[in-house]
């Protein structure tokens, strides 16, 4: 089995720039690219920051993620196209389908889908979403809505959340029936929805209440075939080892995890080139 290793960021105005960014990592055999997404924060903001501690700057500076990896797929060829996370329930549905269909078609379908419901309740109720409890079944009938738009010639859904009308919506994704949806966020809950409406999930490397996010693989695959789907078909991507060694790696390639997401901090590329040099040493070895 072979770990692919991926690269994620908050892209700002003053990190390296994404088609750059993107061009160093197809060059030296990188997977993908992830681009995370907060619209705004809220100076009101009282929810704590899930990884404990201050809350960096640069979440409330980063760029639209679609802009950033449109710019990204249109100087490479093969790296493939991440969202770390698309935070679902602060998107209209229907513009987002025509999004990321579109993101899908001119990258040639590279896109990959990860979606969150997000922790910051403040952000979200700038949105409209003002029941944080509820977020997690909104975001599931809002993806469902997508699925409709992206599979039907004539697309509409019926929610108790989420209604749409008969509609014709184009373009449909390059990937059938569409790009990979992702799911984030940690065990149990998230397990959960990936298993229910994703093709994958992606925790954190760590959080608060647990250490080696590898320990639940076992019962996450158990959980996948108790609900009737083949854990092969659920991908597992681990965001942000504080632990970047050889070693590290192939234990979660050994463990069954299909990707790494190496988060960097948004610093111009005098900074971020050499560590990517030091990550790719590592990329034969992950090779299985």
């Amino acid at each position: 089995m072979t770990l692919e290793l991926g690269v994620g960021l908050n892209f700002t105005d003053y990190a390296m720039p994404a088609a750059a960014l993107a061009q160093a990592l197809e060059a030296r055999g990188f997977e993908s690219v992830w681009a995370t997404e907060h619209s705004h924060i809220p100076t009101s903001r009282t929810t704590p920051f899930p990884p404990g501690g201050e809350l960096p700057k640069d979440y409330a500076e980063c760029m639209d993620p679609f802009v950033v990896l449109a710019v990204a797929g249109a100087v490479t060829q093969r790296l493939k196209l991440g969202t770390g996370v698309c935070l679902v329930v602060q998107r209209d549905p229907i513009q987002l389908a025509k999004t990321v269909a579109s993101l899908d078609n001119t990258s040639a379908g590279r896109f990959l889908f990860g979606v969150g419901n997000g922790w910051n309740a403040e952000e979200m109720a700038d949105h409209g979403t003002t029941d944080f409890k509820g977020r997690h079944r909104l975001a599931r009938e809002r993806i469902e809505a997508m699925k409709a738009i992206w599979t039907q010639e004539k697309a509409s859904y019926s929610g108790d959340l989420v209604k749409l009308p008969e509609m014709w919506a184009w373009p449909k994704p390059v990937q059938t029936p569409h790009p990979p949806i992702i799911v984030g966020g940690a065990f149990p809950f998230a397990a959960r929805r990936a298993i229910a409406y994703g093709d994958g999930w992606i925790p954190h490397a760590a959080r608060q209440h647990y250490g080696d996010v590898t320990d639940f693989l076992p019962e996450f695959h158990k959980m996948a075939r108790d609900a009737g789907r083949d854990p092969a078909g659920l991908p597992v991507t681990v965001w942000a080892p504080a632990t970047v060694s050889a070693d590290r790696l192939k234990h979660l390639r050994d463990r069954g995890v299909a990707r790494v997401v190496l988060h960097l901090h948004p610093d111009g590329a005098e900074k971020v080139l050499p560590v990517l040099d030091n990550f790719f040493t590592l990329i034969p070895e992950l090779k299985g």
